[in-house]
């Protein structure tokens, strides 16, 4: 039956904005233009009212943690009132295909959660849960820590012919089972052991698909020029396309980095959020790789005496002292990190405090604690399961954040992670901001290149098939926006608030949000690629 949306301003980041009827059957748009609710509404159709708001494609989450996640009703809320209609998973080098998802379960299970159904069988088996069991689209990057942990386990050896080989073959399966690219993870284990020749090896199957390569590069804010000149090697080995998620760094930085990649010809593109603020594991921050790498059960048998902590400490500081070894370890870095889950019940009390705050109040345990040995207490404590929220070494200002997203090669991405007791805002936030901050005071140009930015841009670059346009043929991803109650209420005090001005969305034709509040429709689909540069819808 032809459902068909009345009387909304049509945004579209190829044709601009006016306003028009959207006919909808099968899925997909069938006709924009006007007096077709009226020609519907005759033939029994349904009619949803605009009233007057704006209609845009569903939004595209280009860095997401919702792997697991995405699959509670909460988390769908809080993506579907932003506009968000499909997350891209497995980043950071780290997720539960392939494999049997127990080192993506025991290492990023404080960012990616436990995953509810999914025990083995490949990257098509773990897109297979997401068919029918959510409301949101999801695509997957295979994993390249995850393929290191599995042909090689945690250690920092480099693979020999073999090794490398059955990593290829592992990448090429998930490929081939409808993954749409590679990611890696270089500051976690193991993927921080990996170096741009191995990881070009891992990008040749990413290039004979016309897939993307996707990186938590090795050094952002001051060290990103490293982290850059690492990824342009390994695409001039490879011929991969790269995308490096969560681009941070001063803003007049990132200008000059980014003019000269494109001045060198390197096909590059970034997502980013719109907070100064970050967020990752504790124990990636401040433990050394080759610690870590001995596994969850040796580290925390270490940490839970005071020798082992004394031994630790002691590395820490040789870590610190290493010129761009420990960029987490500036000075002053217990003040800046914040927790946001404590990964025990012994150390909740401490969520919502940075570890100097929680230090200098009084720890029923002990009282005596420097930041530093509650630091290795918790990650002892809870298996390494802490997650803290960072600040940055130079505070940014909106201003500068903003530039970051008038780069041609921006779009947006959240980083989002819906775990612990205070998370970072960004999951609940992240794209209601962009939309409100990106069109206040503008022009009416503003909304189509909003579209674009966090539309059609990922679309494009993932290949997303027909999403990311409000025309003909499209997939009915659908947003109705209310630009006048639109804001994010996420904040750091409070983190989870759900964003408002978003309250009816589609996807694939069918609604997923009513009135604010979720339908019973699991509308969501895997988004695969089924070929080389043909993605399927």
């Amino acid at each position: 039956m032809v459902l068909t949306i009345r009387g909304g301003t049509v945004v579209d980041p190829v044709d601009g904005l006016w306003t028009a009827d959207v006919a909808i059957d099968g899925g997909r748009v069938v006709a924009v233009g006007e007096g077709l609710a009226e020609s519907a509404r005759l033939r029994g159709g349904t009619v949803l009212d605009a009233d007057g708001r704006l209609v845009l494609p569903g939004l595209v989450d280009a860095h997401s943690h919702a792997d697991a996640r995405v699959l509670d009703e909460d988390v769908q809320l809080a993506l579907l009132r932003q506009g968000v209609t499909s997350v891209l998973a497995g980043q950071d080098g780290v997720s539960f295909a392939p494999g049997d998802g127990a080192y993506a379960t025991d290492y990023f299970g404080p960012i990616n959660g436990p995953h509810p159904t999914y025990r083995g069988g490949g990257v098509g088996a773990l897109l297979d849960g997401y068919a029918g069991t959510t409301r949101v689209n999801v695509g997957y990057l295979v994993p390249a820590g995850t393929v290191r942990h599995e042909v090689m386990g945690a250690g920092r050896d480099r693979p020999n012919a073999a090794q490398l080989a059955a990593m290829v073959r592992a990448v090429e399966a998930g490929l081939a089972e409808g993954a749409l690219g590679l990611s890696s993870g270089l500051d976690y284990v193991p993927g921080c052991f990996a170096d741009a020749a191995e990881l070009a090896a891992l990008c040749a199957p990413v290039t004979a698909a016309g897939a993307l390569y996707v990186t938590h590069m090795r050094g952002y804010e001051e060290s990103a020029p490293r982290g850059l000149a690492e990824v342009e090697d390994i695409c001039r080995r490879s011929g991969v396309a790269a995308h490096v998620s969560h681009l941070h760094a001063r803003a007049d930085l990132l200008d000059g980095l980014l003019a000269g990649a494109r001045d060198r010809g390197l096909d590059l593109t970034f997502d980013a959020y719109p907070y100064a603020r970050g967020f990752t594991l504790l124990s990636m921050a401040v433990l050394p790789a080759d610690l870590v790498a001995q596994g969850a059960q040796v580290v925390t048998s270490r940490l839970r005496t005071a020798d082992g902590r004394e031994q630790v400490r002691a590395q820490l500081a040789r870590l610190a002292a290493t010129p761009g070894a420990g960029d987490h370890l500036a000075a002053g870095w217990p003040s800046r990190m914040r927790v946001a889950s404590a990964g025990s019940a012994a150390y909740a009390w401490t969520e919502g405090r940075t570890l100097t705050e929680a230090a200098a109040s009084r720890d029923p345990a002990a009282t005596d604690l420097d930041a530093t040995d509650l630091a290795l207490r918790m990650l002892g404590e809870s298996a390494l399961r802490v997650t803290v929220v960072l600040d940055p070494p130079s505070p940014r200002t909106d201003a500068e954040l903003a530039r970051t997203f008038r780069h041609p090669e921006a779009m947006g991405g959240s980083d989002g992670i819906y775990l612990g007791g205070h998370p970072h805002p960004r999951a609940w936030g992240a794209f209601a901001r962009l939309l409100a901050t990106g069109a206040q005071g503008r022009e009416e140009g503003a909304w189509p290149r909003l579209a674009d930015l966090l539309s059609l841009r990922p679309v494009e670059r993932f290949g997303l098939g027909a999403r990311g346009r409000v025309t003909g043929g499209a997939v009915a991803d659908l947003v109705l926006v209310d630009p006048a109650a639109l804001a994010d209420h996420a904040t750091p005090e409070h983190p989870t608030t759900l964003a408002t001005g978003i309250d009816d969305v589609l996807v694939a034709g069918t609604p997923v949000l009513t009135g604010g509040a979720l339908t019973s429709h699991l509308a969501g689909a895997p988004l695969r690629r089924s070929r080389p540069g043909r993605p399927t819808p």
